[in-house]
C-alpha cells in the first residue's frame, strides 16, 4: 500500500513540547521504526503548521493514494475547511490523536473532521499510528 501520514501544528515539536503528553520520542524517530515494521508499504509523510498546506496535501494525494492518516492537531476542534478536504476525496483517511482528546480539555472533545474520516484512533501515544496504518492495511 501506499500510505500518507500527514501531521499538523505543532507535531514537529514532538519529543521536545509537553513530553509528559505526547512522549519523548520525536515523530521522526518514529516514522524510522513504523517504515521498518511494514517494509512491503510505502509510507509518505508531510507535517505542516499551516492549514492550507495540509488541505493542499490531501487534494494532492487524495485521488491516487490508498489510504491518509491524519493528525490535524488543534485543526481537528476547528476546521470545517478540513472535513470538507477529507468529503472531497476518495481515499480512505483515518484521524489519529497521541493523547486522549476525550480526557482533555473540554473544547479537544470535539472532532470536526471525524465524521468525514472513516474511523478514529485515539490515545493510545505514537502507537495510534501503527493502528491506523493496521486498520487501512486490513482494508478498513
Amino acid at each position: 500500500m501506499n500510505i500518507l501520514i500527514i501531521n499538523g501544528p505543532n507535531l514537529n515539536l514532538l519529543g521536545k513540547r509537553e513530553k509528559s503528553v505526547y512522549g519523548e520520542s520525536s515523530f521522526e524517530d518514529y516514522l524510522e521504526l513504523l517504515r521498518k515494521h511494514y517494509p512491503d508499504h510505502i509510507i509518505h509523510y508531510f507535517q505542516s503548521n499551516i492549514e492550507g498546506e495540509l488541505i493542499d496535501q490531501i487534494h494532492k494525494y487524495g485521488f491516487d493514494i490508498d489510504g491518509i492518516i491524519l493528525n490535524a492537531g488543534a485543526y481537528t476542534h476547528t476546521s470545517i475547511a478540513l472535513s470538507d478536504a477529507i468529503r472531497a476525496i476518495p481515499a480512505p483517511v483515518v484521524e489519529v490523536h497521541i493523547s486522549n482528546i476525550h480526557n482533555r480539555e473540554s473544547y479537544r472533545h470535539v472532532s470536526m473532521i471525524a465524521a468525514a474520516c472513516k474511523g478514529s484512533v485515539i490515545g493510545f501515544g505514537l502507537d495510534s499510528y501503527r493502528l491506523a496504518v493496521e486498520a487501512l492495511v486490513n482494508k478498513l
